[in-house]
């Protein structure tokens, strides 16, 4: 069952048809797919307005190198394009979190990713432009409004020219966007070029990417870079969860070298697999927003298993801080490891054996082993206790006192172990742990989502000549006596205490954040069918019955309504924008001459 709006905020839509051809894509050209609900699509001499590196800036904050200098230890050696900004200790972090542990032993080439936070007082000129492109993007692909992620690809070879005796060097994507997949793959392309060629081949990637189309949910990109087109959608928030609709390459398509199935999504099972006996209780935790940590042997292992925590709560986005990769030298270090009060809601990845002491006092210790060992079944059944973890040497498990909610779901482990016996594929596994989580997830919201819609007035309460009416506040024993006939039940087999799941659920961060938003929309959607109300009136017969100081001020208030509903990105019918402009302008000539002129100015920001 697909997690969809309630029928109150807008019809369902329908499912964007699946394009037949796409061997006619040339390289850095777009398919629009069918907009969903949101107004009228954007139009295409936008994008032709955008100024050099404009679309850069749509994509990524910059590129950098880290190397690695025996006086200087890490340092920034490049940022490109060189124009791009960033303070002194967003460059420390990058320094720290782009290079793993020493005592990872990482050899050879390294991907992964880590996020920390942005400095403050640095606004984009793409701001409103933005705004757009991620109104239809779904929560968890929103771009990030106070964090940048880094994206790593580090080299580390030896090589006895050198003093250290190794040669050292990460080449770092920043960027705003929660596209994990797609920009590893990415650096899979950049990074061995720039390790042969150097600096010329980082300039003309640049100039690629800055010729790329936006990044805009729905619609199909081919993309080309260093000679090479990948070909990705970006998905909308009216996509069925669970699904894929990115058209497969056809063989005619010459022009396309990768095509990805999809940008974000990591592989569950692979994550999962050391600890695969506890992914319901995983849930829970991730849900409640309960502070975890994962401590693994490697930063590659250590993002992908806090990322996969992340999305297995999906399509809810994860409200709390989380870092893939966090060290020692993070600036949020004295703030995430004091003992002086609880542990904050956050998810931390480690790698340094360091953290095994600083974090001893956490309530909720994952521990990851080597994840290339994933052949053998995992033997470990049993939780264990806290007391037990001495050392990151210690073995792989869930070291908590958590008692979960809900009873354990003995069908999940069967089917996956029976899958493990007979080699089953990896993505066939990923795809069943996938399923499992999100029907989990939309059996757990929907109760929520249809006690949220419950609070939406009535349509025929809305008057165009009043203020839109205003929500019910949500009052938690109303919604606790729903579950009594509309719970979980009716769409999960799981026993257990639902509610004193969604009792802490309510006091999570994760809630707070999911009703933001919800109350968000709702309230849009309030002000979009009092627009359309508006809109629908006869304004030349009623402006006859007022004076003139009347009709200006209906024009001014009429005016503001336009902006509020241009600048929110309000959901209403195509064209209602338009009808209201000629409304207003209507009014206007309708007046004397004189205030003709003065409300025909265009009005000051």
């Amino acid at each position: 069952m697909a997690l969809q709006g309630p029928e109150e905020l807008g019809e369902q839509v329908e499912e964007p048809e699946e394009l037949e051809d796409a061997s006619s894509i040339s390289p850095a050209e777009e398919i629009t797919l069918p907009a969903g609900p949101g107004g009228d699509e954007e139009p295409p001499e936008e994008e032709a307005l955008l100024l050099p590196w404009d679309r850069f800036s749509a994509w990524l904050h910059c590129i950098c190198v880290v190397g690695f200098d025996l006086e200087l230890g890490q340092a920034v050696e490049v940022i490109y394009p060189h124009h791009s900004k960033l303070s002194e200790k967003e460059k420390t972090s990058i320094c720290y979190l782009s290079f793993p542990d020493s005592n990872s032993g990482c050899l050879g080439d390294t991907q992964f990713c880590f996020r920390f936070r942005q400095g403050s007082n640095r606004k984009s000129s793409l701001g409103c432009f933005l705004e757009t492109t991620d109104r239809d993007a779904p929560p968890c692909l929103k771009r990030e409004q106070g964090h940048y992620y880094g994206y790593v690809y580090f080299r580390q070879v030896r090589d006895k020219s050198l003093k250290r005796g190794y040669f050292q060097k990460s080449l770092v994507l920043i960027s705003k966007l929660p596209y994990v997949t797609f920009f590893h793959s990415l650096l899979k392309i950049m990074a061995p070029e720039y390790f042969e060629k150097q600096e010329p081949c980082l300039e003309a990637a640049c100039n690629d990417i800055d010729r790329w189309p936006t990044p805009h949910p729905g619609r199909i990109l081919t993309l080309p870079i260093m000679g090479v087109v990948i070909k990705v959608r970006i998905p909308t928030c009216y996509d069925k969860p669970g699904t894929s609709q990115l058209v497969q390459s056809a063989q005619s398509d010459s022009l396309v070298s990768i095509v990805l199935p999809t940008i974000h999504e990591v592989d569950l099972f692979r994550c999962f697999y050391p600890v695969f006996f506890h992914i319901q209780m995983l849930w829970e935790l991730v849900l409640l927003g309960e502070a975890l940590v994962v401590m693994a042997p490697s930063p590659a292992e250590s993002s992908d298993t806090v990322l996969a925590l992340v999305s297995c709560i999906s399509p809810l986005r994860y409200s709390s801080d989380f870092r893939p990769y966090f060290t020692i030298h993070d600036s949020e270090f004295k703030e995430y490891t004091t003992r002086t009060q609880a542990p904050p809601s956050v998810i931390l990845g480690v790698t340094n054996p360091f953290f095994a002491k600083t974090l001893q006092h956490w309530p909720h210790i994952i521990r990851i082993g080597d994840m290339k060992q994933a052949g053998e079944m995992a033997k470990q059944m049993k939780v264990k206790k806290l007391k037990n973890l001495k050392t990151l040497d210690s073995k792989p498990g869930v070291y908590t006192a958590y008692k979960p909610y809900l009873n354990k779901d003995e069908e999940i482990i069967k089917q996956l172990q029976k899958g493990v016996q007979q080699k089953r594929p990896s993505a066939a596994q990923n795809a069943i742990i996938r399923r499992y989580f999100l029907e989990l997830t939309q059996s757990f919201i929907i109760p929520l989502e249809r006690y949220v819609a419950s609070l939406m007035p009535l349509q025929k309460s809305i008057s165009p000549w009043k203020n839109p009416p205003q929500l019910r506040p949500f009052i938690q024993q109303d919604f606790m006596k729903t579950l009594e006939k509309a719970g979980p039940q009716l769409t999960s087999r799981l026993k257990g205490d639902w509610i004193g799941l969604y009792r802490n659920f309510l006091k999570s961060p994760n809630f707070d954040g999911w009703f933001r938003n919800r109350r968000r929309e709702m309230t849009q959607k309030l002000e979009a069918l009092h627009l359309e109300a508006l809109c629908e009136e006869d304004l030349q017969q009623r402006i006859q019955q007022h004076t003139e100081v009347e009709s200006v001020d209906l024009v001014l208030k009429l005016k503001d309504k336009l902006t509020q509903a241009e600048k929110e990105q309000l959901p209403v019918r195509p064209g209602t924008l338009a009808k209201l402009k000629s409304h207003i302008e209507a009014v206007i000539l309708a007046l004397p001459d004189d205030l003709q002129g003065i409300l025909h100015k265009p009005s000051t920001p």
